[in-house]
Formats: C-alpha cells, sequence, structure tokens
C-alpha cells in the first residue's frame, strides 16, 4: 500500500508531466465540474489560477462557439461518448486561436465514469493553410469552370456561322459539359465544398462520368454491368478520380483513343467486398508495363487504397489494360454502414 508520501510524490510527478506537455491539459469531476487545469493553460489564457474552475472555461471560447461547445460537452457528459470539438479559444493577448479539444472518461472497474480527462490543442496555423488551400482550390476551379464555359461558348459561336456543323458542334458541347462535371468532383475538396450525388446509384455516377467519351453515334463506350450500389459523397471523389484518370488514358492510348475500342466496367459485389472491373478491348496492342508510373497513376492508387480501404492492381495484357479495384463493400456507402452497424447493435 502507498504511504502518503508516496501518493504526494506521485501526484506532483504526475503534475510534472502534465506541464511539461505541449497541450493544455484538464480534468474534471463525473459530473463535468472543472477542477485541474496544467500550466499550459494558464500560459496561454494568462487567466488567474483557479478563475476557469467549475463552468468558467466556456467564457473563455469564442462567443459564436459558446454555444455550441457547452452543447457537446453536455452530450459527452450525458451519455460517456469522447469529446471532440474545435473552437476558437482566446490567448491572453486577446487574440482568438483555433483550438482542438478532446476528452475521455476513466471508468472504474463496474464501469461507472470516475473522471474526465482531457486537452486543448492549438491548431490556428493548420487551420489557416487549410484555409488558404481551399481558397486556392476554389480560385483554380473557378478558372477552370472559366474556361469550359469560354470554350462551349466559342464553340456556339462558331456553329451559327456553319449551320451544317450544328450537330457536330452539339455533340462536342455535350463531351465538355460532362469533362466540367467531372472536374467538380476530380478536383480537391474539404467537407464543406465537396459536391453531393443525392441519391445517385454507383452506375448512374459512372455513366454520367463517362459521357465524355461517347461514341460517334453517341453510345457509351464505357460498357457498365453488374450489380449496382448506393452511393455517397465521401466516395464519390475517390470513384471519380480513379475513373476519370483511367478514361482520360484509355483516350490518349488505350482502347478509346482506337475507332470501334471499347471498355467493360463490372461492378460485383462478393459478400463483404465490392469490386470493379476495368477491362479495354479494341485499342493499340499494350507492350507491357510503363517503365515509369506518373502522378495520375499514383493518385489513382492513393484514391483506391488511401481513401477506400481497398487494393488496386493493373495487369498489362497485350490486348488490353486490365484494372481490378478490390474495395470493401462498405467502402462506397459509409453512412449506410454505419446505419446498419447502429441497427445491428440496437437489436
Amino acid at each position: 500500500m502507498l504511504t502518503a508520501d508516496d501518493q504526494r510524490d506521485r501526484r506532483e510527478a504526475l503534475a510534472a508531466i502534465a506541464d511539461a506537455m505541449p497541450q493544455m491539459v484538464w480534468s474534471t469531476r463525473p459530473d463535468g465540474f472543472h477542477d485541474y487545469y496544467n500550466a499550459r493553460w494558464y500560459e496561454f489564457t494568462g487567466v488567474p489560477d483557479g478563475s476557469t474552475d467549475g463552468e468558467g472555461w466556456n467564457g473563455m471560447f469564442h462567443p459564436e462557439d459558446q454555444a455550441r461547445a457547452w452543447e457537446r460537452w453536455r452530450h459527452s457528459l450525458e451519455t460517456g461518448e469522447p469529446y471532440e470539438i474545435e473552437y476558437r479559444l482566446r490567448r491572453h493577448d486577446g487574440v482568438y486561436r483555433w483550438t482542438l479539444g478532446r476528452a475521455m472518461p476513466l471508468r472504474n472497474e463496474a464501469g461507472q465514469i470516475v473522471r474526465w480527462y482531457g486537452t486543448c490543442t492549438d491548431i490556428d496555423d493548420l487551420k489557416r493553410m487549410e484555409q488558404a488551400k481551399e481558397l486556392l482550390s476554389q480560385e483554380l476551379s473557378h478558372r477552370i469552370k472559366n474556361i469550359f464555359a469560354v470554350v462551349s461558348a466559342l464553340i456556339a459561336l462558331s456553329a451559327r456561322r456553319f449551320p451544317e456543323a450544328k450537330g457536330f458542334a452539339a455533340a462536342v458541347r455535350t463531351r465538355i459539359n460532362a469533362l466540367a462535371r467531372a472536374h467538380e468532383f476530380v478536383r480537391p475538396h474539404t467537407e464543406s465544398s465537396r459536391p453531393t450525388v443525392g441519391s445517385m446509384t454507383l452506375h448512374a455516377f459512372l455513366t454520367d462520368l463517362f459521357k465524355a467519351y461517347a461514341g460517334a453515334d453517341g453510345g457509351a463506350r464505357v460498357r457498365l454491368t453488374g450489380d449496382d450500389a448506393s452511393f455517397d459523397d465521401q466516395a464519390a471523389t475517390s470513384v471519380a478520380l480513379l475513373f476519370h484518370e483511367l478514361a482520360t488514358n484509355a483516350a490518349k492510348y488505350g482502347a478509346l483513343s482506337a475507332e470501334g475500342g471499347w471498355v467493360d466496367l463490372d461492378t460485383r459485389r462478393t459478400d463483404d467486398r465490392f469490386v470493379l472491373s476495368w477491362t479495354e478491348h479494341g485499342g493499340p496492342p499494350v507492350e507491357g508495363e510503363p517503365e515509369r508510373s506518373g502522378f495520375g497513376a499514383s493518385l489513382a492508387t492513393l484514391s483506391v487504397e488511401g481513401q477506400l480501404g481497398g487494393r488496386l492492381t493493373r495487369t498489362w495484357a497485350r490486348e488490353g489494360l486490365r484494372v481490378v479495384a478490390d474495395l470493401p463493400a462498405t467502402a462506397l456507402s459509409r453512412r449506410r454502414a454505419a446505419l446498419n452497424v447502429a441497427t445491428t447493435t440496437s437489436d
């Protein structure tokens, strides 16, 4: 059994560790009453010791964030769920800086919460970098949209001068508009700027994506077969990146570069996997795997393996490239997967 001196030494050691951490550390009673902050908290905020005990901490947040932070904290206290939120915290000089707040409950052997332990991490520099990146992305997207619009308008104006080319001009404008829609999905996005697919299924989404590569008669050159699937906005960008890259390369070097060439795209669900198989036919003979892979190929791999949690394999058969994306069945609709888990748990 620890003596009183041993217990005091342990408390002092833990306090020293907490004070040495780069994060602001805090702790509360089971009911959420704040009764401990480390030295970093007081250095950052500049408030007197003990002045933010109890519920005084919420007054340190930006007025626009206080209600949201309080509501999130109350939810964690009532449910025992981990606490995580981003808010603006007032520094000692009066400047509000973006901060990531997190907390986890400590439970006893009976499962009862005995303490909450949390941290506040200054993420203001990271937030500003993200905002700058988003601004640049939006500016680039705006300029590219304008290019698509200008090209489409020039084609329409030219068709007025040459009525005999009206049909051809309409077909070209349709392809340009399809490329413009695809661009919206393949450009970098934040959660707020990500385009939505609504109730669109995977097959409907891919059909729309491949309109730019239709044949001279308007028929599809990428032929979709197999199982359809529900689809969400989070998966849309990754799927669009993969197949936009494959279709673009096929149009430049593969099956879609040759008259009469086509692609079979089979989507098949088996148990807990969803497999998408891209097979090119009727294109120039494939001489083998390229010595170097380009940025687009690396991006496609990252989309499948990094974002969707799947595996991407390429087979450089002489008669045509074959690409297989083997995904978890939940990768295309994470919201539906979450609902299924919740339903199973409640049952």
